[in-house]
């Protein structure tokens, strides 16, 4: 029987040196070890080009009249030997990411012998949510741009003392959303990306409060007054975020429990701004702030799923932040009064009465949201009132 004929490219006046080693490389690789590709061209030197490469490559070569005959070699195969397989693109992502994968893509195959990367957190159980990639989605189509997305020239005049209650409540938005940011940048560095949807949703997350920190400051600024009082015991509050030990205890601290009170607080705000401006930052930042919050208790519900006996450490992280703080004065009155000033327009007395008694309502809607998530979490009901009841006055 006769023998097939060998398969043959021609690449013309293609110089190896300008792109003919492509065309080169893909027609060899459709071949088996040892099988035969005949090259054809017509650019000054390929030959000797050609004999370079093969002999780099550890392919064989001899020349045919015109033409030249390369014989695959088995060492570019072999180049793969021992390469690391990193998962499936679509799937959930392994238990376990090797330092080995780098930066590799989930699904992609890594060359032996590519440097390792040690990250931190590179165990599933540490870090993942079913709904990491579903949150991706929704916060990268939420992304809204402060310039457009608020009318800042909406008329309105307030009495100086509302104006200056939005300036202090501004005010310590601002400090909270500044450790709201601080905390997961801190742990992005630190994920593998095999993890890619929580690292992505970490970056979106990190680009809202950044975002909210510009609204807040514009917004305090608005009137050509300087931001407000920041106080010991609220910086106190937020520095404990920054002891945490791991990245679950952060997420529960700080969104679960901070985050979610916080939500509350941007909804009191929205129902009881006293200008425009100040309703639609409330209103976008507490649909972002939301978000947060989802990620949280949906990366808690997975690690305790896995992990049950992790429920311990959130409660005694509550009850060390509380021992941590008892010395300190909590929410500051400044803010408190502010709060009661908003929702009360004026100082009148039957105002303020009205204004205090939404600011009470407010945090017994904080403690039930509190409660209410720590249920899910697990905890009794006695546990999760309890719990609820120990988190910091600072809201955050």
């Amino acid at each position: 029987m006769a023998a097939s004929p060998i398969p043959t490219i021609d690449i013309e006046s293609l110089g190896l040196d300008q792109g003919a080693l492509l065309l080169i490389r893909r027609a060899l690789a459709e071949r088996p070890v040892r099988g035969e590709l005949r090259v054809r061209g017509r650019s000054p030197d390929w030959r000797m080009h050609l004999e370079a490469w093969c002999r780099s490559q550890g392919h064989a070569l001899r020349f045919d009249a015109e033409d030249a005959v390369v014989t695959r070699g088995p060492h570019a195969e072999g180049r793969w030997l021992g390469a690391q397989t990193t998962g499936s693109a679509d799937d959930v992502p392994a238990e376990d990411a090797a330092s080995g994968w780098g930066l590799a893509a989930r699904g992609a195959t890594v060359e032996a012998g590519s440097p390792p990367f040690f990250f931190a957190l590179h165990r599933r159980d540490e870090l993942w949510a079913a709904t990491a990639g579903e949150l991706y989605r929704q916060a990268a189509a939420a992304q809204w741009d402060p310039a457009t997305a608020i009318d800042w020239d909406a008329p309105f005049e307030l009495p100086d003392a509302v104006e200056a209650a939005a300036v202090q409540v501004m005010t310590y938005l601002i400090e909270n959303e500044n450790a709201a940011l601080l905390v997961p940048a801190r742990h992005l560095g630190q994920i593998h990306p095999h993890f890619r949807e929580v690292l992505q949703l970490l970056a979106l997350q990190c680009a809202d409060e950044a975002r909210h920190v510009e609204v807040f400051t514009r917004r305090a600024t608005l009137r050509g007054h300087q931001p407000a009082l920041s106080t010991a015991g609220g910086q106190a509050s937020l520095r404990t975020l920054f002891d945490a030990p791991d990245f679950s205890i952060a997420t529960f601290l700080l969104a679960v429990l901070g985050e979610g009170s916080f939500v509350n607080l941007l909804n009191f705000l929205h129902a009881h701004a006293p200008d425009p401006v100040t309703r639609q930052i409330a209103r976008l930042a507490a649909r972002d702030e939301a978000r947060h919050v989802a990620f949280g208790m949906a990366h808690l519900e997975y690690r305790l799923s896995v992990q049950p006996d992790y429920q311990v450490r959130l409660r005694n992280a509550i009850e060390l932040r509380y021992d941590t703080l008892a010395g300190t004065a909590g929410l500051n009155e400044e803010v408190f009064d502010s709060l009661v000033l908003l929702a009360a327009g004026e100082l009148s007395p039957a105002a303020v009465a009205r204004g205090h008694a939404a600011v009470q309502q407010l945090q017994r809607d904080m403690a039930a949201g509190r409660r209410a998530r720590l249920s899910r979490l697990g905890f009794g009901p006695d546990e999760a009132q309890r719990l609820a009841e120990l988190h910091t006055r600072n809201f955050m």
